[in-house]
């Protein structure tokens, strides 16, 4: 996969966090930045068009998937979001008032979750994602948000494409871009958005840009990173103030000081180094943790991040994201939608 490259016009195909990873490179024309304002929740109406009920809806492209309790909740394209209660063996669609693109998903407890998507679309749930309704949209900026973050039911951020960063303070019923709350006059599109154990939060995007936030999102610091190619994804391992961030190319790196230095680490395939793009991770309950991408990669590492044991699956399918189905093995979701694997990846049946 070649390097993305930010065009100077108007129009521009960037990639981006998962997508990037599955699909070619979406065109996005007309975009603005999002005015310094607060913006009210935007419920549903009689006009809402809904996503469309599909028996295959667990079979097309997903991006996440998160854990509502002991339940399963898994977004993608068309506006689909599904929920398992049996650890992935069957899927239920949910009633989902949009048919664009759900880039992530994120739940603080087992009831209250939010998804975010294209149209810079905030959708919330408070029964553990089996109904959805709309809190934020704004459909003139025809441009994604990629990552969103939950502090507790109240307090909430998302991330997107051309440096977006929104807030809440009150669950969602109002939303505020912050986005000068960043060090970002290029408008770097931000990718992800995660918690780093005892330090703050952590916000990686494009052109290895990074941010972190030692007072959990009132201000913010841009760091200096080790890689100047774009990243999909950030996350804290077990440990205080430890991170590792991935993307492009398979190039990972690892930080004990909140991402004030870094070290890469080396992800050996059986022939060479690992050569496909990051997107996704999980933190397991036993502290090890995993991380998928393309060509069908599942990653994983038992010592904190320090070393990593590889898997390519078979099938080379796009992988977006993973997590523990809580039984011992792995939910992994992208090309071909939900896939219950073993703890290492590897498929246990179709």
């Amino acid at each position: 996969m070649n390097e993305p490259v930010r065009p100077t016009g108007s129009c521009c195909p960037p990639t981006w966090r998962g997508t990037a990873l599955l699909v070619t490179a979406l065109a996005l024309s007309g975009l603005a930045a999002l005015p310094a304002s607060a913006y009210a929740a935007a419920p549903g109406t009689a006009d809402t068009v809904y996503s469309i009920e599909s028996s295959k809806a667990s079979k097309s492209l997903l991006l996440d998937v998160a854990h509502a309790g002991n339940r399963l909740v898994a977004v993608g394209d068309r506006g689909h979001i599904l929920f398992s209660d049996d650890q992935g063996g069957h899927w239920t669609q949910a009633r989902v008032p949009t048919r664009q693109m759900l880039t992530a998903v994120y739940f603080v407890d087992e009831r209250h979750g939010w998804a975010v998507g294209h149209d810079a679309q905030i959708l919330a749930s408070e029964d553990g994602g089996a109904t959805w309704t709309r809190q934020f949209e704004d459909l003139k900026r025809e441009a994604p948000l990629l990552d969103v973050w939950f502090k507790d039911a109240s307090t909430g951020f998302a991330v997107g494409a051309y440096g977006a960063l929104l807030a809440t303070s009150d669950g969602g019923q109002h939303w505020e871009n912050v986005s000068e709350r960043l060090d970002n006059p290029d408008q770097f599109h931000l990718n992800a958005i995660a918690a780093v154990k005892d330090a703050g939060l952590f916000v990686v995007g494009e052109q290895g840009s990074m941010f972190r936030s030692v007072d959990w999102g009132q201000t913010w610091e841009r760091v200096e990173g080790p890689y100047q190619g774009s990243l999909f994804g950030v996350i804290g391992t077990a440990q205080p103030s430890t991170l590792l961030a991935y993307g492009l190319r398979g190039n990972l790196y690892r930080s004990t000081d909140f991402g004030s230095s870094w070290a890469p680490v080396e992800l050996k395939a059986t022939r060479g180094a690992l050569e496909f793009g990051l997107s996704g991770a999980t933190l397991l309950g036993d502290g090890s943790l995993v991380i998928v991408g393309n060509g069908g990669s599942v990653i994983r590492s038992s010592d904190d991040g320090v070393t990593f044991s590889v898997f390519n699956r078979p099938d080379r399918i796009s992988l977006s994201a993973v997590t523990a189905a809580g039984n011992g093995k792995l939910i992994l979701v992208g090309q071909g939608g939900a896939h219950t694997t073993t703890p290492t990846g590897a498929e246990l049946g179709q």
